[in-house]
């Protein structure tokens, strides 16, 4: 680690969201510096079909990388981390875009991680009950990659399989497009695709889904050099790269991350001494991750293998090296918590109210059951009316896209209380929803004592205080909220040798705080 009369050493995070691109520049205490985000297009061809362009989200990664450096001594950028969703990228073998829509439009090369076209796919692949899914909580889910990858062989052979030379992982993309290197990050590989960190690909499990062509040429179209996350590739940053993203060219570029697992390792590995913290002192493993965005990742580790049914993993080393990974998730919260509130006939209203006192519509609502709830805590609002939140099927602990949402305890009137009432039942629901996937993770072997949340909805006291009093857990907030950006940066600073590992990283920069 660069000593204290040493120059002062800077490394660039990259995050790409459902929504868009979000960059940082971290010095070597782990102190974010400047920040820039950049909106990326998303296209919605028909309902469950979401769709995405790599081209777009490159030169959004372009604008926001120019002006995170802005002003800083380019010689002292070190290291390029990237993390992004977990969304599949086609390329054909001169590496240029494959369109995975029927219109043919090659600009949607991207399925999005949301998507769940592939339905009828994930169905036949479960119905093999090959060993490999005892890796993904015994059910695979629609949201991984192979379903995808059968869907597009049945459905767009001709137009996009047959040219197909690349199938990537978007983190893994973005890796490649800054160095031409195509090795795969274990992380991707291991928790979407059902690479085996220990035994690498399984031949039977393609072979029996209907997908042999892609072990052909040692599994050259998705993937058969894969390094660990934060290992630096190739020669660095190619300069045509570099020129697009305004950084010296040849700096380190880390093998990547998912986006969830880069919040994972902006928290969850965290060094909270000092802090007077119920959770010093106590192991890593007890410690859940939440990282909660358009979506929730419930990140837990541990020294042996657990198998949690209906949660993904154990996955070794595809975050923190060295620690198996489980992974609970809910495939919708703030994208749910969206559709509630805008959908509701009170909503222009709130709109307005919120505009007129300079707040977002959610610190409106807040302050609006703040206003409404009298001498009763907030929860107590909700005790007619309750939601359930799987308005996009139960990725954890349930494992079944089938499900659907339901409010019950409805009444006439729609008027900004009820609003208010309704995004409060939604909130809760999610945060019941992540009480379920602790108990499932217990049930199976974790002790968790203490959640740490970063991601958007981590800014919102209503969503932190909810998942607080319903798991009855404490919840530890970092001071730097942009703690995936973070664990970008992490992955940078790796790459760029000034630390051994991105275990040994500890964000000494970062303040914590409780919640209980």
């Amino acid at each position: 680690m660069p000593g204290g009369n040493e120059p002062r050493s800077y490394y660039v995070g990259m995050d790409v969201g459902t929504g868009s691109v979000r960059a940082a520049l971290v010095d070597q205490r782990g102190t974010l510096l400047a920040f820039a985000d950049q909106p990326i297009n998303q296209w919605e061809p028909q309902f469950n079909h979401h769709e995405q362009s790599s081209e777009d989200i490159w030169a959004a990664c372009c604008v926001v990388s120019k002006k995170v450096v802005q002003g800083v001594n380019l010689h002292q950028i070190r290291g390029l981390g990237f993390d992004a969703t977990c969304s599949l990228v086609v390329l054909d073998k001169q590496f240029r875009p494959l369109p995975v829509n029927p219109e043919g439009d090659s600009r949607r090369n991207i399925i999005m991680w949301l998507d769940h076209r592939a339905v009828s796919q994930v169905h036949r692949i479960n119905e093999t009950k090959h060993s490999v899914l005892q890796y993904v909580g015994g059910v695979m889910s629609v949201e991984m990659q192979a379903p995808k990858l059968l869907w597009l062989k049945e459905n767009l052979r001709e137009t996009c399989w047959d040219k197909a030379g690349h199938f990537f992982d978007l983190p893994d993309f973005l890796s490649w497009k800054a160095t031409g290197v195509t090795a795969r990050s274990l992380c991707s590989l291991v928790c979407k695709w059902t690479y085996s960190a220990e035994k690498g690909w399984d031949d039977s499990f393609w072979k029996m889904v209907g997908l042999e062509d892609l072990v052909t040429d040692n599994y050259s179209k998705i993937g058969n050099q894969v390094l660990p996350p934060g290992a630096s590739l190739g020669s660095g940053l190619t300069p045509e790269a570099a020129k697009d993203l305004g950084l010296p060219p040849g700096i380190a570029v880390a093998a990547s991350l998912i986006d969830a697992h880069a919040g994972g390792l902006g928290v969850i590995g965290a060094d909270v001494k000092g802090h007077g913290l119920a959770c010093e002192g106590q192991p890593v493993t007890s410690r859940l991750a939440v990282i909660c965005g358009t979506s929730s990742c419930h990140m837990g580790i541990s020294k042996n293998p657990i198998f949690v049914p209906g949660v993904w993993g154990p996955y070794f080393s595809a975050m923190v090296p060295g620690f198996w990974l489980n992974e609970g998730g809910q495939s919708v919260t703030g994208k749910l918590i969206d559709h509630m509130v805008q959908g509701h006939a009170a909503f222009p209203e709130l709109q307005a109210k919120a505009t007129a006192r300079g707040q977002s519509v959610y610190a409106y609502l807040n302050s609006h059951l703040d206003l409404i709830k009298k001498a009763q805590p907030v929860g107590f609002l909700t005790v007619d009316l309750h939601v359930w939140p799987d308005f996009h099927g139960n990725r954890s602990p349930l494992a079944d896209l089938t499900l659907k949402g339901m409010v019950t305890g409805l009444k006439l009137s729609q008027d900004l209380d009820d609003l208010a009432i309704l995004y409060l039942a939604t909130v809760q629901a999610i945060a019941f929803g992540t009480r379920l996937i602790i108990e499932a993770m217990e049930s199976a072997g974790h002790s968790i004592s203490t959640l740490f949340l970063c991601g958007g909805l981590s800014k919102n006291p209503l969503f932190v205080q909810m998942h607080a009093d319903i798991t009855g857990l404490p919840v530890v907030l970092s001071q730097e909220v942009e703690s995936v950006l973070v664990g970008a940066a992490v992955l940078g600073a790796c790459a760029s040798g000034d630390f051994a590992s991105v275990q040994l990283l500890q964000l000494t920069g970062q303040e914590w705080v409780t919640v209980r």
